[in-house]
């Protein structure tokens, strides 16, 4: 292995998402080196790519890149394994919910780069969004290869305060369960007005996912969309009636998301 490689801590299902992205991005896999402890997932992360990959932190490792990919809970142990290896002259990148950048400099120091990140699970299909906080201590050029490790997954968007993560957390980080709620909602509705299961889980799954497509693709806001397709007097337009009225979707959006933004801040404190 030339110079110093790329160090991935975890490859749950997001860290796999995140390797599958690096070496699609173009990295070598012989500058990446796969820490996972569980035998199972090793094995079918050797099975799948051309990666070392070990148990345990190997010693004198002397890492460009540090991704903290493991569960929230293992963060001291993987810290700990670490002591010493990250420095100032090791970028932290760090997917990890709940950890700030500050944790991180009390366990490394002061000195070290910390990008602190939330992506979501879309990711996995290559089409997740992350959203990127650094401090201080993260260069340019530091700035740049973060960017460039997450791109692989999806978009990107960086924030100036790290405060705005419990909010990007609520939104982005927790939407994909709020988009397959609303398809298993719509489902329901479906039966409800006489279709079979199977016929409204179908129609419900492929509108959600082709409306999604059209609004990333598409020149229009989602607001022109909407008025795009709800003719005055049709049936869209008595539904938007409900879903637009004082006590409907806004409202209930506006208290799921303050609700998940102050657990998340709750989970920060803690």
């Amino acid at each position: 292995m030339e110079g110093r490689p790329l160090l991935l801590l975890g490859c749950g299902r997001m860290g796999s998402a995140l390797l599958s992205g690096f070496l699609a991005g173009g990295m070598a896999g012989d500058a990446i080196v796969v820490v996972e402890p569980d035998a199972a997932t090793a094995a079918g992360v050797r099975q799948r790519h051309a990666v070392t990959v070990v148990d345990g932190v190997p010693p004198g490792l002397d890492p460009s890149t540090a991704v903290f990919a493991v569960k929230p809970q293992s963060m001291d142990e993987a810290a700990a394994a670490m002591s010493g290896i990250v420095g100032a002259q090791t970028l932290v990148v760090s997917i990890v919910a709940g950890r700030t950048i500050s944790w991180f400099e009390r366990r490394f120091g002061a000195a070290v780069p910390v990008v602190r990140t939330m992506p979501n699970t879309p990711a996995a299909v290559g089409r997740g969004i992350t959203a990127l906080v650094a401090n201080s201590r993260v260069t340019r050029q530091g700035r740049r290869a973060a960017e460039a490790l997450l791109s692989g997954v999806g978009t990107t968007v960086w924030l100036e305060d790290e405060s705005l993560m419990d909010a990007v957390t609520a939104v982005s980080g927790g939407g994909p369960a709020y988009v397959f709620l609303l398809i298993e909602v719509l489902t329901r509705s479906g039966v409800a007005s006489g279709l079979p299961e199977a016929t409204a889980a179908r129609l419900a799954l492929h509108t959600v996912a082709g409306a999604g497509e059209l609004a990333r693709s598409a020149g229009e806001t989602p607001a022109e969309l909407r008025r795009n397709v709800t003719s005055p007097g049709g049936t869209t337009l008595e539904a938007l009636k409900v879903l637009m009225a004082d006590d409907g979707l806004q409202p209930l959006f506006d208290r799921a998301v303050a609700a998940a933004t102050e657990r998340s801040r709750e989970l920060g404190r803690q």
